[in-house]
C-alpha cells in the first residue's frame, strides 16, 4: 500500500567498546540462523510479507495526555572525566584516545546525580553492582517520582485513576523492580496492572510506549478505560569507574562514558474510552519494531560485577541508518488511509523527527540517509548538545522539546533550554525513532494535538516556521 501525505484528526558513537573475545564470532546465533531449512526460510518470508500488509485501524484513539522530564541537579563537564582518569589510572594509549574523543563529542555538559567528586566515583576501587543499585534507589527513584508526578498532573488525572504502568530501565536490575517503589511514593493503588521491561537499553522508552499502546487497545476491545503511566529512568554516569577499568586493563577504546547522562522521563497514555476529545499532547497513529539481523554483538549493555559494560561498536551508525528507510516506509504504509489524507507520499522531510540522540554520528548518518535538514532534527541535536544520551529516558525528552506548536525555547526566543520548554514552530507530524540492543529499531508516527483549535489534516505544513534555529550557538538552517 502506498504511503499518504497528510494526517487527518480522529473522531475523538563510535565506541569500540569491544565485546569479550568470542562474543562477536557468530557462534550460536549465526549458526542457528544458518541451520534453518529452506522451507523455514520460506515461512519466514511469508510471515514478513503478511506483517507488511497489516494496517492499523483508522481511529486508534491513543493519546499522550502528559509528559514529565526530570534531570538531576548536577552536571559533569568534559574536564571532569580528565580529573577522575588522571587521579586513579595510568595514562595508557587507549585512555588517552578516549579522553581526546571526550573533548570533541559536541556535548557541553551532562546531567548527573553527582559531581565528579562524588564519593562513589572517588573511592579506591570502582563501586560494586550492589553499590550502584543502592544509589539508583536513593537517587533514581526520586527522579522517577518527580517525572511521573509531572506527567500525571498535566494529564489532569488523579494517581488513583492510573490503571496500568509500564516502566523500563537498563541501569538497575532489582527484584522487585524500582517501579514498585515509585508507585508507592505516588500513591498509586496496589491493584494497578504493571509491567517492567528490561534488556532493551536506549530503545526502552519507545518500546515501553509500544507496549502501553497494545495494552490500551486490548482494554479498549473490552470496553475498559486504560490510563497508562510510562516511565524510563537511567542512572548512567556512576558507571565511569567501571568503564575506565576496562579501558585501562583491557586496552579498549570505550566512549560510553563520554556520552551518557542521568534522567527520568514519563508519559501518560489514554485509550480515550469514555473521554473522547480529551486534551493531549500527541496522538499515536502507528508503530513498528525490528531487530537487525546478525547485529547482537554491535550494541549492548552487559552485566558485570562492577555494574554494566557498554557495547557500542563503530558499525552502529551505519547499521541504524541503513535500517531506517525501509522501516519508515513500512510504518507509513501501515497507517490506515482513513487516518490520512488522499495525497500520497509522506516523505521523511514532511515530518519533524524525534530521533534518539545516541551519538553525533548516529544523528548525522540518519540525517544524510533520510535527506533531512538540521531543523528536522533540531530537538535531537539540542538534547544531545545540552543533556547528552540518557539511554531509554532520552526519547521522551526529545518529544517534550517538540510538543508545542507555539512555545519558544530556541535561539533566544523564549525560556532557556529545559524540560517542558517547547520549540517554536514545527510540522504537524512527528516521527519518533530509537535504537537499542539487538540491534533493535523502534519507530512511531505521532501527530501533535491542537487543543481547542480547528482540526487540521495537514502533516506537512509548518505550524509556525522552523527557520533561523540554532543549537549551542550553531545555526541549523
Amino acid at each position: 500500500m502506498a504511503p499518504y501525505e497528510a494526517i487527518a484528526e480522529p473522531n475523538g558513537s563510535s565506541t569500540t567498546s569491544t565485546a569479550p573475545n568470542g562474543s562477536a564470532n557468530g557462534n550460536g546465533t549465526n549458526g542457528h540462523t544458518n541451520g534453518h531449512t529452506n522451507g523455514h526460510d520460506h515461512d519466514e518470508k511469508e510471515e514478513e510479507e503478511e506483517e507488511e500488509e497489516e494496517i492499523f485501524p483508522p481511529n486508534l484513539s491513543l493519546r499522550i495526555t502528559g509528559l514529565g522530564i526530570q534531570y538531576p541537579p548536577h552536571r559533569v563537564n568534559p574536564k571532569d572525566l580528565d580529573t577522575i582518569a588522571h587521579k586513579f589510572y595510568p595514562q595508557t594509549d587507549s585512555l588517552k584516545k578516549v579522553l581526546s574523543i571526550n573533548r570533541y563529542t559536541g556535548i557541553i555538559s551532562r546531567p548527573s546525580v553527582g559531581e565528579c567528586l562524588h564519593p562513589l566515583a572517588n573511592q579506591p576501587s570502582p563501586p560494586s553492582i550492589t553499590d550502584l543499585h543502592n544509589l539508583f534507589i536513593e537517587e533514581g527513584v526520586p527522579l522517577a517520582v518527580s517525572a511521573c508526578k509531572q506527567a500525571i498532573t498535566e494529564s489532569n488525572y488523579k494517581p488513583s485513576e492510573i490503571t496500568h504502568t509500564v516502566f523500563t530501565t537498563c541501569t538497575d536490575s532489582s527484584n522487585p523492580g524500582y517501579d514498585t517503589v515509585v508507585l508507592k511514593h505516588l500513591g498509586i493503588k496496589p491493584t494497578v496492572e504493571k509491567v517492567l521491561l528490561s534488556g532493551i537499553g536506549c530503545s526502552g522508552g519507545l518500546a515501553a510506549l509500544r507496549t502501553a499502546c497494545n495494552i490500551a487497545l486490548g482494554a479498549k476491545a473490552l470496553g475498559r478505560k486504560a490510563r497508562i503511566l510510562i516511565c524510563a529512568t537511567e542512572i548512567c554516569t556512576v558507571l565511569v569507574r567501571s568503564e575506565l577499568d576496562s579501558i585501562v586493563q583491557n586496552n579498549e577504546v570505550r566512549i560510553g562514558i563520554t556520552l551518557f547522562s542521568d534522567c527520568s522521563s514519563a508519559i501518560v497514555l489514554t485509550n480515550c474510552v469514555g473521554e473522547e476529545g480529551r486534551k493531549g499532547v500527541y496522538d499515536i497513529l502507528g508503530w513498528k519494531h525490528k531487530i537487525i539481523d546478525n547485529s547482537e554483538s554491535e550494541l549492548g549493555f552487559d552485566v558485570d560485577a562492577l555494574g554494566w559494560k557498554v557495547i557500542l561498536t563503530p558499525q552502529v551508525p551505519s547499521l541504524t541508518s541503513s535500517a531506517t528507510p525501509s522501516l519508515y516506509d513500512n510504518l507509513i504504509s501501515s497507517i490506515s488511509p482513513k487516518s490520512l489524507s488522499t495525497i500520497s507520499g509522506i516523505k521523511p522531510t514532511d515530518v519533524d523527527w524525534a530521533l534518539h540522540p545516541g551519538g553525533s554520528l548516529i544523528l548525522s548518518s540518519i540525517q544524510n540517509t533520510m535527506s533531512l535538514s538540521p531543523s528536522h532534527l533540531r530537538a535531537s541535536f539540542e538534547v544531545y548538545t545540552n543533556y547528552g544520551n540518557s539511554s531509554s529516558a532520552t526519547i521522551f525528552s526529545v518529544m517534550d522539546r517538540l510538543r508545542s506548536n507555539t512555545e519558544a525555547g530556541v535561539a533566544g526566543e523564549g525560556k532557556e533550554f529545559g524540560p517542558g520548554v517547547g520549540i517554536k514552530g514545527g510540522r504537524k507530524g512527528v516521527l519518533a525513532c530509537a535504537f537499542g540492543p539487538g540491534v533493535s529499531v523502534e519507530m512511531a508516527l505521532l501527530r501533535r494535538v491542537d487543543n481547542g483549535l480547528e482540526a487540521s489534516n495537514d502533516i506537512v505544513e509548518a505550524t509556525n516556521g522552523v527557520g533561523g534555529i540554532s543549537v549551542g550557538g550553531v545555526e541549523l538552517d
